[in-house]
C-alpha cells in the first residue's frame, strides 16, 4: 500500500512564491514534482504552501499548533519552517523580532512540530542584495546582510541542538545572488525559485 503523507511548508512570502508569476514559487514546483511522481507509482506527498507574506515567528507560534492539528497524516507529516527574512528586519529603529526572540521562537514552533512528525526541516534565510544592505525598503524596513549571518547561525544552532536538518538555501544563492534575486534584493526572482526548489528535490524524494 501506497502512504500519503503530509508536506507542511510554514513561512513567510518566500516560501509562498511572491515575485514568482511562471512557476509560482519553489513550493509550487515541488507540488508538481510530487504529483508527477506520484502518477507514475510514488508514494502519495501533499504538500500544503502555508507562507504568509510579511509573517514573523511571532505569527508561526500562534498558528503552528492549529494548522498542524488541520493537516495531519496518519502516514507521516513533514514540516519546514522557513522564518527570519521579516523578523531580522529593522523597522521605526528596532528589528521585529530580536534574535533572543527568534531563537525562542523557533524552538517554541519545534515542539509545536515534533507531536506531529520526527520530520522537520529548518530552511535558512536568503543573503539580501548589496544594493538594498543596509538601505530603508519601500515597507519601511532596513536588512542587512550582518543580521542575515547572525539569524542563520541561531538556525544552524537549533539545527545542531535538536538534531534537525537545515536547508542551506543561504549558500546556494551567495554566489549568484544578484542574478537569483528579484529587483526588490529579497526574493528571489523564477530562476532563483527554480534553484530552490532543484536544492530542495532530493529532500522530498526521500518520502516519495
Amino acid at each position: 500500500m501506497n502512504k500519503m503523507i503530509y508536506g507542511l511548508f510554514f513561512g513567510d512570502s518566500i516560501t509562498y512564491g511572491e515575485y514568482d508569476g511562471v512557476f509560482g514559487g519553489w513550493v509550487d514546483i515541488l507540488k508538481r514534482y510530487a504529483l508527477q511522481k506520484y502518477n507514475e507509482g510514488s508514494n502519495e506527498l501533499i504538500l500544503f504552501n502555508l507562507g504568509i507574506g510579511g509573517e514573523t515567528t511571532e505569527g508561526l507560534v500562534k498558528r503552528i499548533p492549529h494548522e498542524m492539528k488541520a493537516r495531519n497524516s496518519a502516514d507521516g507529516n513533514i514540516i519546514f519552517l522557513g522564518y527570519g527574512a521579516n523578523d531580522l528586519a529593522v523597522k521605526d529603529g528596532s528589528q521585529m523580532v530580536d534574535p533572543t526572540q527568534f531563537k525562542t521562537n523557533i524552538e517554541a514552533a519545534i515542539q509545536a512540530a515534533e507531536l506531529y512528525s520526527d520530520d522537520i526541516y529548518l530552511v535558512s534565510i536568503l543573503p539580501i542584495s548589496e544594493k538594498i544592505d543596509g538601505k530603508i525598503s519601500a515597507t519601511g524596513k532596513i536588512r542587512t546582510d550582518e543580521d542575515v549571518l547572525v539569524y542563520n547561525q541561531i538556525l544552524k544552532d537549533i539545527s545542531v541542538e535538536n538534531s534537525l536538518s537545515y536547508i542551506d538555501f543561504h549558500s546556494v544563492f551567495l554566489d549568484d545572488k544578484e542574478i537569483l534575486l528579484s529587483a526588490d534584493g529579497v526574493h528571489p526572482n523564477e530562476k532563483g525559485y527554480g534553484m530552490m526548489a532543484e536544492t530542495a528535490i532530493p529532500i522530498i524524494e526521500k518520502y516519495l
